[in-house]
């Protein structure tokens, strides 16, 4: 249990966080109390108690023969909190709007967690619209263009990542440091990372971070089907995002008395 602050940590606080953390990252597969009170170690009679006061609370729910459970309804109103009370992700919503109007493609807000980056807000494409939204989905650090843009801010030996080798996501992912740094020096020389299907078959993406903290912990991305990526449209993208970031970047720092987010 972290004590980063030197502060005791609660158990059963920890317990809770730990089995909702669980539950989302399951998303649509429901868990049986046995699953779920053998992967957290809980005794099976302390985790069904905490499953139906989180049921009764609404952060977890129950199918009819109450068997199965799975993220509630109040976990997403507490995820669009929020995205609604960030300030720097209402600032960047218009410039999402504004690239994905520019270029017709699809276009990403994400912010470093760990070892991996978090979706924020997404603009899809006017090609190739995606029936799940990715907002709230977590992808590793190392295996695509928002993530690696990121990385690319901080120095080699202060870099979040996992034991390698790296979760492979397709076969083009960096799954050892050495290439992985090598790539990271790419992006530093050029200013923006690169993602060649290394996060999915059949896309590219193009990742800038937004360096109105430092280190960055945002990034935009423009994400496009290999099959459609010319010379010019990549020149364009490349313009296009480069300008994006430079408007986001010009904005006001955080206001006095307004919460500067860690």
């Amino acid at each position: 249990m972290p004590e980063s602050t030197g502060v005791r940590g609660v158990k059963s606080a920890a317990r809770t966080v730990a089995l909702l953390e669980l539950l989302a990252d399951r998303g649509d597969r429901p868990s049986r109390l046995d699953e779920l009170a053998a992967e957290l170690s809980v005794p099976r009679s302390s985790m069904y108690q905490l499953l139906q006061t989180l049921v009764d609370c609404g952060w977890v729910r129950s199918d009819t023969t109450g068997s199965l459970y799975g993220i509630g309804i109040r976990a997403l109103l507490t995820g669009t909190s929020y995205l609604d009370s960030d300030r720097y992700v209402r600032m960047v919503r218009p410039y999402l709007d504004e690239a994905s109007d520019t270029l017709g493609e699809t276009i990403h807000l994400a912010r470093l967690d760990g070892s991996d980056v978090v979706y924020l807000a997404t603009r899809e494409s006017h090609e190739y619209p995606r029936t799940l939204s990715r907002v709230g989905r977590r992808v590793p650090a190392h295996a695509g263009a928002l993530g690696k843009a990121l990385l690319a801010e901080r120095p080699d030996d202060e870099l979040p990542l996992p034991l390698v080798p790296f979760t492979a996501l397709t076969e083009n992912t960096h799954t050892d440091r050495v290439t992985l740094l090598a790539d990271l020096a790419g992006v530093r020389a050029r200013g923006y990372s690169l993602d060649r299907e290394e996060t999915v078959p059949g896309i590219a993406g193009f990742g800038f971070a937004l360096r109105y903290a430092a280190p960055a912990t945002d990034a935009i991305s423009c994400s496009v089907p290999v099959n459609r990526l010319t010379a010019d449209h990549e020149a364009r993208i490349v313009a296009v995002m480069r300008e994006i970031r430079a408007k986001t970047e010009s904005l006001l720092p955080p206001a006095s008395g307004t919460p500067d987010w860690r």
